[in-house]
């Protein structure tokens, strides 16, 4: 997925139709026997659940450099949840505590799924109270639509979470959207300079909402009719279906869906549920237009005799042309 927008507020200057079915839960109870695999370029928009702690910054004083987040132990990573009882929704909700902060205030965050309470008192130079820490409330940028089931007008796409680009945890939802996307242009990818998919969308044009944000996709339901590439329902592969040998993405990297030739090189068995395969592209058209597999296409669905098997997830740095995907049934089994 490649982002395009990440907010990230500076506090004190330093500082995301009703739905139509039922949700993604019914698949805790059984794997859905087709699916359509899409392969259209979507945009997301997501928002956290509470405020993400990216970074721990310093101020220059003339009394030397000041961090009361730092001298107080919050760490990249902790979630924000609440100051002083009340509830931390988004980084304005903290600019507007720290306006009228003149004491110490309690700081509730989530670290590592556990509750904790930290007291600290801002740093006022007069004019603007601070506490030192760069925040992240939401994301957004362009990736690949993997299936949509029209049973349940259910949803997967990426293949892999959306996280916080520095402390690389998974942000934790309160509410996201997927909008449809238009590609407009391709920054080819090279060994050690991976490439991207420009696009843009509209954060009004909203076709789905995301109920879940994971290790092998976000997922949801579809709100209104979707419009995009959906064809047949193919047959879904069970992991130990999958075969080392030819198969095909579906991927909008020229503006429209098409199908690329790659080859599954390489079989995982670790119990990793991010990563079930090694693939190569062998598609010289392809080639041709990205250098192999470039950011915003993940989420493109992998197609093996017939079957849908999977979701490019990512990109080997060194070589563009070999990345990993995800198995669709470890996407189906994480989606409730």
């Amino acid at each position: 997925m490649i982002w395009k927008k990440i907010k990230k507020t500076s506090i004190a200057l330093i500082l995301a139709i009703t739905a139509i079915g039922t949700s993604i839960a019914a698949y805790a109870a059984e794997i859905p026997d087709k699916l359509i695999p899409v392969g259209d370029a979507i945009g997301i928009n997501i928002k956290t659940k509470g405020v993400i702690v990216s970074e721990i910054s310093e101020l220059e004083t003339a009394e030397g450099k000041v961090s009361p987040a730092k001298d107080a132990g919050i760490l990249p990573g902790d979630i924000i949840t609440a100051i002083n009882g009340k509830e931390i929704t988004c980084a304005e909700d903290i600019d507007k505590i720290l306006k009228t902060a003149d004491q110490k205030i309690t700081i509730q965050i989530l670290r590592d799924g556990d509750k904790k309470q930290i007291t600290l008192e801002p740093y006022s130079d007069g004019n603007d109270s601070f506490i030192g820490v760069w925040l992240r409330d939401s994301m957004s940028g362009i990736g690949t639509i993997t299936y949509y089931d029209p049973d349940t007008n259910s949803f997967g796409a990426l293949g892999h979470s959306i996280s916080d680009p520095v402390t690389g945890l998974i942000i934790p939802l309160q509410d996201g959207d997927i909008m449809p996307a238009q590609i407009t242009g391709v920054t080819k990818g090279h060994a050690g300079v991976p490439g991207q998919l420009g696009g843009v969308f509209k954060f009004d044009d909203v076709c789905g909402k995301i109920d879940k944000n994971c290790s092998v996709g976000i997922f949801g339901v579809i709100i209104q009719k979707y419009n995009g590439n959906l064809g047949e329902p193919i047959p879904v592969a069970a992991e130990n279906e999958i075969q080392v040998g030819n198969a095909v993405i579906l991927s909008s990297v020229s503006g429209q869906v098409e199908e690329y030739d790659i080859e599954v090189t390489r079989l995982y068995h670790d119990d990793s549920d991010s990563r079930s395969m090694m693939i190569k592209v062998t598609d010289q058209d392809l080639i041709d237009i990205t250098g192999g597999i470039v950011q915003g296409m993940s989420g493109s669905p992998i197609i093996q005799n017939g079957k849908l098997i999977g979701a490019v997830t990512h990109v080997l740095i060194n070589n563009p042309e070999k990345g990993y995907g995800v198995s669709i049934e470890d996407m189906l089994e994480n989606a409730a």
